[in-house]
């Protein structure tokens, strides 16, 4: 039997107003000075404030980076590289959801490593531990504050690179539902249903184990339950805490299981027509899972199980549905768009989503490997 790893930040500060303890925990690692990694919305929100007093408390020197974009480049990422380089900064301080954590997770790497960004893509390709992160999460969804996992836009390829490295995972992590409070409804339904498919591909995928599905499907659970409320709610502390444990266990599940053919093709989507990550997702999820379910019998019994359907005596197929409706449900409750074309794409390319689709690393975590004709009759499902 292979042995299994399970990688995770070595600090993990979780629950309201976990954030206050922040400034105690950087101050241990002895820093001087650090690259702030983020976005020009939420350094005009006052979040980037919030977390910077916590440095500034401790007489920890920073270097604002306020300028990712969703979808992060290589060129962005170069650009924060230049700056942590000239300004001497010896850590890393990352705020914000999946784009400024993968952003962070990419300078950490190149700033030990030294390279182009395009060289690591792949599993586990650099040699030494990237620089120390400290990674803020303001998103109830992606999980990149804690994974090993980030992902680069290769705005050359039009692609979606994805970086599976054990040697980027952050050194301390942060997820305090106070920093997701006025977040729009749409991004709370988005990084939710995101987090909802991290936890159904941990749950399906071969390299799952024991451990990994535990924490996977708890959190299936905890999302079904809370979505809803913190999507007609932002300011429901409560359901948004619950999101913050169920973002912790999907990405600490699909972290260490692994994804699967929705990540696959959700990431060329966004590679080629820059669209939101979550949503790409959402749209596919019960369209791949449905395909995926033949292959995958237990394990969507479980699911069915855990979200409250009696299956004792039922078969594959009703307990396989009866996941599948749940997910359609809460996409159309939480208002997920149904089609490309509401999101501003007409006419995709369906012949090279396919085929990147088909190369994407995430493919081979999938319970079978489509083909491009299928991976086609997919997309077209969403067109």
């Amino acid at each position: 039997m292979m042995t299994k790893m399970f990688y995770v930040p070595q600090t993990n500060l979780l629950g309201i107003g976990c954030l206050n303890d922040l400034g105690a925990q950087v101050a241990e690692l002895g820093y001087k000075k650090a690259l702030v990694v983020s976005d020009k919305y939420l350094n005009s929100t006052g979040i980037v404030k919030r977390v910077t007093n916590q440095l500034e408390e401790q007489n920890i020197d920073f270097i604002l980076f306020a300028e990712v974009k969703p979808n992060p480049t290589c060129a962005l990422v170069n650009k924060g590289l230049e700056i942590l380089q000239e300004e001497k900064c010896d850590f890393i301080v990352s705020i914000g959801g999946g784009s400024p954590q993968d952003c962070a997770s990419a300078i950490s790497i190149l700033a030990t490593n030294g390279g182009d960004i395009r060289e690591y893509e792949g599993v586990n390709i650099s040699k030494k531990p990237g620089l120390p992160t400290v990674a803020v999460n303001t998103t109830a969804g992606t999980s990149a504050e804690l994974t090993i996992n980030y992902v680069i836009t290769d705005e050359d390829r039009d692609v979606k690179m994805v970086m599976v490295d054990k040697n980027s995972v952050a050194t301390i992590s942060v997820n305090d539902p106070e920093l997701m409070v006025d977040k729009p409804s749409a991004l709370t339904a988005a990084t939710g249903m995101d987090a909802l498919t991290h936890a159904i591909e941990a749950i399906v995928t071969p390299g799952a184990y024991p451990v990994t599905d535990a924490m996977a499907l708890e959190g299936v659970k905890i999302i079904f339950e809370n979505l809803p409320k913190v999507v007609e709610n932002g300011h429901d502390i409560e359901a948004r805490e619950q999101m913050v444990y169920a973002i912790f266990l999907t990405g600490m599940a699909f972290s260490n299981a692994g994804l699967g053919y929705v990540h696959a093709m959700a990431h060329q989507l966004g590679g080629m027509y820059d669209l939101p990550h979550g949503v790409c997702n959402a749209m596919l999820l019960p369209i791949v899972e449905r395909k995926n379910a033949p292959y995958a019998p237990k394990k969507f019994r479980m699911i069915a199980e855990k979200i409250g359907f009696e299956a004792e005596g039922k078969s594959d197929e009703a307990c396989s549905n009866f996941v599948l409706e749940k997910i359609e449900k809460l996409s159309e409750a939480v208002g997920i768009p149904k089609s490309l074309e509401e999101l501003g794409v007409e006419n995709p390319d369906l012949d090279k989503l396919a085929e990147n689709s088909l190369k994407d690393i995430c493919a081979p975590g999938n319970p079978f490997m489509p083909t491009k004709e299928q991976t086609i009759e997919m997309f077209k499902a969403i067109v």
